[in-house]
């Protein structure tokens, strides 16, 4: 989006915040909206639950069990791990 069309869209958003403003309950909506906007913002992708990490850690409990997993050797590096399991 280019400057221009950044300035348009702030001053529309400021132009119907000003007619919003006039009306209680319209403005609490917009006010839950946008603390939801921010959030999803602020949101870290990665973040898990404690039953989600758990759930993740018996999954790979379950791998090693079955054999699937994969070992780093006391003597190699991370590198060279990451390279031989690739």
């Amino acid at each position: 989006m280019s400057t221009v069309q950044l300035g348009a869209l702030n001053a529309e958003i400021l132009r119907n915040l000003g007619i919003v403003a006039e009306n209680e309950g319209a403005l609490q909506r917009v006010a839950k909206y946008l603390r939801r906007v921010a959030r999803e913002l602020a949101a870290d992708p990665t973040e898990l639950t404690k039953d989600e990490f758990l759930r993740r850690v018996d999954a790979g409990r379950e791998q090693i069990r079955r054999g699937e997993g994969v070992k780093m050797h006391s003597d190699e590096s991370l590198e060279e791990f990451l390279k031989r399991v690739g």
